[in-house]
């Protein structure tokens, strides 16, 4: 190899959980809409029981499968009683995000 890619020994401290809770959140965030609905809920600071769909130029039929992945990753928090539904974000998932976004980011740069 010419050096191009070589960087002084560097200890690697990547945690295949932390590995695959990241991969989760991103797959999670993987779609422009999701990520709306994520800072969306956000901005609210608190739970919003209304319908999310309004906010969205698409079906609530699709809005709702896109609930449904943020809430399987973590991500958000929601109930469904009947009619009403409220959607709120999960705070120690946003934590837990910035954290590992932040240590992936932090990492020691490789030299150009």
């Amino acid at each position: 190899m010419d050096g191009c890619c070589t960087r002084p020994d560097v200890p690697f401290e990547g945690r295949p959980d932390d590995d695959a809770r990241l991969a989760a959140y991103c797959k999670a965030l993987g779609h422009p809409h999701r990520v709306h609905i994520l800072r969306f809920l956000v901005a609210q600071q608190a739970c919003f029981a209304g319908e999310i769909a309004d906010q969205l130029p698409v079906a609530a039929s699709t809005v709702s499968q896109h609930l449904a992945q943020l809430k399987e990753a973590g991500l958000i928090q929601g109930e469904v009683d009947g009619p009403r539904r409220c959607y709120c974000v999960a705070p120690d998932a946003l934590v837990a995000l910035r954290h590992l976004l932040g240590a992936l980011l932090d990492a020691p740069a490789v030299p150009a």
